[in-house]
């Protein structure tokens, strides 16, 4: 029996496991290859609950150069010293000339030939993941490592903390990993020196990744948590950590505290000493601006919250609030700073 199925159904019947299947005409395979998703030209099957998949999109998508021979019915790929030949509808294969048997073979069906998705991966040296979590698989094409962990970070199963995620393992500080992709603003997708798939935290402190798409979803993280403050009253020198009132300083330095675990000086003036300085025209969201005021060399913080806008508080009347980067504040402007 052949069926066509959905992501999450067929990435957990290829690993053994038998969530319910569901019609889906759409070509979205659920796997990640080096992070990017793969797409396929023709939906994957499942025979005798192996997933099978158009086998050229399967190989190209890790870097491996394909040949097909009609007559002989045999697919070749090679990639980085190993050779793996393959004849479909047999149930043996060859890596470099050693034999490896299939639990399911390939098959040629309506006209596209399909191979095993786990089989043909590790088969090329690739390490494969299935996440329980959503049904998706990754599959990490390279053993290379070159992100280092700069604080002790827990290893989950899945991208949330808390007792639903079981810990693999503790990263100690200076183990290499590999991002594979960026989930979200607060998690990282890895593969690690021992051979692991998972995730960790996205914060900062614990490693040295950095991209532009990162601090994107980043700095949105910010202003959505800094936005639920909108209209909190203003109150000059409010306590640290103290939400039911802010002051310029307070506002920033807790926002960067609760979403990116940043720890910044309590006052405007020690936080434009962090991080580093860069120019208007390179700002971007999540950018701290600082500004003159009450006589003050710099008096005064706010976020850069994209489209020329300002979320910051310095007024009782307003409180928490976006303003407008036009003139008034730029005549006041001193200097711009990046955190992360």
């Amino acid at each position: 029996m052949r069926l066509k199925i959905g992501s999450i159904a067929l990435l957990g019947l290829m690993l053994g496991q038998a969530p319910a299947a569901h019609a889906d005409n759409g070509l979205s395979s659920g796997v990640y290859v080096d992070g990017h998703a793969l797409a396929l030209p023709a939906a994957p099957v499942v025979v005798a609950g192996r997933t099978l998949v158009p086998m050229r999109a399967v190989f190209e998508a890790q870097n491996a150069s394909v040949e097909w021979s009609n007559a002989s019915q045999t697919v070749s790929a090679a990639k980085d010293g190993i050779t793996f030949t393959y004849k479909i509808g047999e149930q043996i294969a060859y890596r470099n000339g050693e034999r490896l048997e299939l639990s399911q073979p390939g098959q040629l069906i309506d006209s596209t030939v399909m191979v095993p998705l786990r089989f043909v991966s590790e088969a090329l040296g690739s390490l494969v993941q299935w996440h329980a979590y959503s049904g998706e698989i990754a599959i990490s094409t390279s053993d290379k490592l070159p992100t280092t962990v700069t604080y002790g970070v827990n290893l989950r199963s899945s991208p949330e903390s808390g007792g639903g995620s079981p810990i693999p393992r503790l990263l100690a500080k200076d183990e290499k990993i590999q991002v594979l992709r960026e989930i979200d603003a607060r998690w990282l997708e890895v593969r690690t020196q021992d051979d692991r798939i998972g995730f960790i935290s996205a914060k900062p402190r614990y490693t040295d990744y950095k991209s532009a798409a990162l601090a994107s979803l980043q700095g949105e993280a910010l202003i959505s948590f800094g936005k639920q403050y909108l209209g909190t009253p203003y109150e000059f020198g409010a306590e640290s950590g103290r939400t039911a009132t802010f002051d310029c300083s307070s506002f920033v330095q807790h926002v960067f505290r609760e979403v990116l675990d940043i720890e910044l000086p309590r006052v405007s003036y020690n936080q434009a000493k962090e991080g580093k300085e860069i120019g208007l025209n390179e700002l971007r969201v999540g950018d701290l601006l600082f500004f003159k005021a009450r006589g003050l060399d710099i008096g005064h913080v706010g976020i850069y919250a994209g489209d020329n806008q300002i979320l910051h508080t310095f007024s009782k009347e307003k409180g928490v609030h976006l303003a407008e980067f036009d003139d008034k504040w730029k005549k006041r402007f001193v200097t711009a700073r990046r955190i992360f």
